[in-house]
């Protein structure tokens, strides 16, 4: 046998043991009362773009596409998702306190207008989630109105409880 199949066959075997390695997806939740669209902050063409283009690694709904649940890429997903909802998680948005939430909608806004997000190897697999200029530029714009309606919202938490 020539040395080229032998090495195509070896590592055919290796592809073929590696999937035996356990790799655990985090979980999927479609129930989320915390989440950032039902605080009243986000209108419907925000809440779109956000579904699309952030909720599969920043929030409890992710849509797990076929290549995640073959290694190695499954363990490269898990990694994204798991550091994804760690650094913000939309689904858990009311949870954090006025000043978590003006930090999480300053990043988004520097964090879109400076393209770094959603991550090109993310819009590389998926290309409907790849932000337009518009598209960024409503997010960015969203974002700054928002953190008036956080401060506001915390206003009128104080004012409720005093």
């Amino acid at each position: 046998m020539k040395l080229g199949n032998l090495i195509l066959i070896g590592l055919f075997l290796v592809f073929i043991g590696i999937q035996f390695v356990p790799t655990e997806l985090p979980s999927v939740e479609s129930n989320n009362p915390e989440d950032i669209i039902q605080s009243g902050i986000v209108n419907e063409e925000v809440a779109g773009i956000l579904k699309t283009s952030c909720y599969s690694c920043h929030s409890n709904e992710t849509n797990y596409p076929w290549y995640s649940y073959m290694a190695p890429s499954s363990w490269l997903v898990a990694k994204d998702v798991r550091e994804g909802r760690k650094e913000l998680n939309f689904s858990t948005w009311q949870e954090n306190d006025m000043i978590k939430k003006l930090g999480y909608l300053d990043d988004i806004s520097s964090v879109i207008d400076d393209e770094s997000m959603p991550m090109g190897i993310y819009t590389l697999m998926h290309p409907s989630a790849k932000l337009t200029e518009e598209q960024r530029e409503l997010i960015v714009a969203w974002a700054e109105d928002a953190m008036d309606l956080v401060v506001e919202e915390d206003e009128e938490d104080w004012e409720e409880e005093g």
